[in-house]
C-alpha cells in the first residue's frame, strides 16, 4: 500500500499477522493497539488449548475431530463472542449466524483447519516478536477483555515487561472486547494516538 508509517491493531489471530508485518519493517510502526491478541505462551488457555495442540502434534483426522465438532460448529463460534461478556442479550446474534454460514460454504472447514494448523508457527515467533518490542519499544496501548477465555490476563500483562511505553486497560468483557467496550475502545485508542504519534502535516 505504500504506507511510509502506521500504527497497528492487534487482536485474536489477527495479531500474529501485525506482529510478522512489525518485524518485517519495525521502523514504519509508530505504534500498537493490542486487543485480546497473544505475543506470549504463558497467556494462551492451555485447557483450551488441548485439542489444537494435539493436533499441532498429529495432523490426522482423529485430532481434527474436536476442532470440527466444537470449534467449527455455531456452538464454538457463539462462544467466542459470548463467553466473559458482562450482557449476553447485548451481543448480536448476527455475529455468530453470519460467520458460520460463511464458514459453512463448501471447502471452508478444511481452508479453517489449515490456518489453525499453521497457526502453531505463531508459538515460534513469540520469542522474535518479544525480542523486536525489547528492541524497538514502540509505544503500546493495551485494552483487554479480562474474560478472555482463550488468551488470558497473565499474558496480557506480560506485554508490559517488554514494553516500557505501554498503558494498560482491563475491560470486564470478554474476547471480542468491541462489542460490549467498543466506545470506551475507541476513546483510549484517539487520547492514545493524540499523544503518541507525531501528526504530519
Amino acid at each position: 500500500m505504500g504506507l511510509a508509517s502506521y500504527a497497528i491493531y492487534l487482536s485474536d489471530i489477527g495479531a500474529s499477522v501485525g506482529y510478522r508485518l512489525a518485524v518485517k519493517h519495525p521502523e514504519r510502526v509508530t505504534a500498537l493497539i493490542i486487543q485480546n491478541g497473544e505475543a506470549y505462551l504463558e497467556g494462551i488457555n492451555r485447557e483450551l488449548f488441548k485439542p489444537l495442540l494435539a493436533y499441532w502434534q498429529d495432523r490426522s483426522k482423529e485430532k481434527e475431530a474436536p476442532l470440527r465438532e466444537w470449534l467449527l460448529t455455531i456452538e464454538g463460534t457463539k462462544w467466542h463472542y459470548v463467553h466473559g461478556v458482562r450482557n449476553e442479550a447485548a451481543i448480536s446474534p448476527d455475529n455468530w449466524v453470519i460467520d458460520q454460514a460463511l464458514e459453512d460454504r463448501p471447502g471452508n472447514k478444511e481452508i479453517q483447519l489449515s490456518i489453525l494448523y499453521d497457526a502453531k508457527t505463531n508459538l515460534e515467533s513469540y520469542a522474535k516478536w518479544q525480542e523486536d518490542f525489547r528492541k524497538y519499544q514502540p509505544p503500546a496501548l493495551i485494552v483487554w477483555g479480562k474474560n478472555d477465555g482463550i488468551f488470558t490476563v497473565e499474558g496480557a500483562r506480560l506485554y508490559q515487561k517488554d514494553l516500557r511505553d505501554a498503558e494498560f486497560h482491563l475491560l470486564d468483557t470478554g474476547h471480542f472486547a468491541l462489542e460490549e467496550d467498543l466506545g470506551q475502545i475507541a476513546s483510549l485508542m484517539r487520547d492514545f494516538l493524540g499523544r503518541k504519534v507525531a501528526r504530519k502535516e
